[in-house]
């Protein structure tokens, strides 16, 4: 897709998509034997649904991958997703074991669980979310577990629910600064994001927590760091920083493409500003080099595994 500014006739004007933002691919034999499974296992991946730019590194390359639960139907239309949207599917009370053999024979390193919203259901779908982690533990004790929720509703008794099942890590994705949340997001609120983030830090305290933020959608520099600031606010300890890519002509329009030295500052900023871990680039996804940012409990309980 193209990025797009005003013109003095008040057209836009799109323009092609930088060399930075060029991929690779590297469809080698543990890519492709990913893929089949997925395929076999009726499994999604939003790595897949979501067009990652990453797919073939952290498949082909790093073992990593990130599931998509309770369907591939979202009930929520976000202006930036490429995850279709409409009606929901029926649950799949199987979807736990299913995915969790498939991590096992996979052999994954560290999995990424992430799910459509399904504002349907009364726990926004928290405990088939549970469910899943504990099916993974029980099989893969070694295989490193991140997750990747809705805002569950908003419900505290959701987010309860989905601690209290002990993952890794905990992503919730603040996705865009405060002033274009409306109109970016569907339904999300960017208060009650932080909120989320805040109770699952006081629920589960030695749970890393992270969030993602996209740019290119018209933000300001102030506006990314009051994002960063925020975050810090309530306790966040991973950050991450991509390229907003305009998925389809349905999508969003990207405003503006940020260079890898832009990117580079804003990681900078972000570590003096007390995060953890951040990285920040072009082709960055929430879930780039997940398997880095894990704790070093987990880290040591891999070492473990692997002597």
């Amino acid at each position: 897709m193209t990025s797009c500014k005003p013109t003095s006739n008040g057209k836009e004007e799109y323009l092609r998509k930088p060399d930075w933002l060029k991929i690779k691919l590297n469809t080698n034999d543990e890519y492709k034997g990913l893929k089949k499974l997925m395929r076999e296992k009726n499994l999604h991946t939003v790595c897949e649904e979501a067009r990652c730019p990453n797919i073939h590194e952290c498949w082909g390359e790093r073992r990593t991958a990130t599931m998509m639960i309770l369907g591939s139907v979202c009930t929520r239309a976000c202006r930036f997703c490429a995850v279709k949207t409409g009606l929901p599917n029926e649950l799949d009370l199987a979807e736990p074991e299913r995915v969790a053999d498939s991590v096992a024979i996979m052999n994954l390193k560290h999995v990424v669980i992430t799910m459509v919203a399904r504002d349907d259901l009364k726990d926004g779908g928290a405990q088939v979310l549970a469910e899943t982690v504990r099916a993974i533990r029980r099989k893969s004790p070694f295989t490193s577990i991140e997750v990747l929720p809705s805002d569950l509703g908003g419900l505290q008794e959701n987010l309860q629910i989905l601690m209290d099942s002990k993952p890794d890590i905990l992503n919730h994705n603040i996705e865009t600064v405060r002033r274009l949340t409306p109109r970016v997001r569907a339904r999300a609120k960017y208060e009650r994001s932080l909120e989320f983030l805040r109770l699952a830090k006081e629920m589960q305290p030695d749970i890393p927590t992270k969030s993602s933020l996209m740019i290119g959608l018209g933000e300001t520099e102030e506006e990314i760091l009051e994002v960063m600031d925020d975050l810090r606010a309530n306790d966040v300890d991973i950050m991450t920083i991509g390229q907003y890519l305009q998925p389809t002509k349905k999508h969003l329009p990207v405003k503006k493409y940020y260079s890898p030295i832009e990117f580079g500052k804003l990681r900078k900023i972000a570590m003096e500003k007390g995060f953890k871990h951040c990285e920040a680039g072009p082709l960055v996804r929430s879930s780039y080099h997940a398997d880095e940012q894990v704790n070093e409990a987990t880290k040591e309980r891999q070492l473990q595994a692997e002597q």
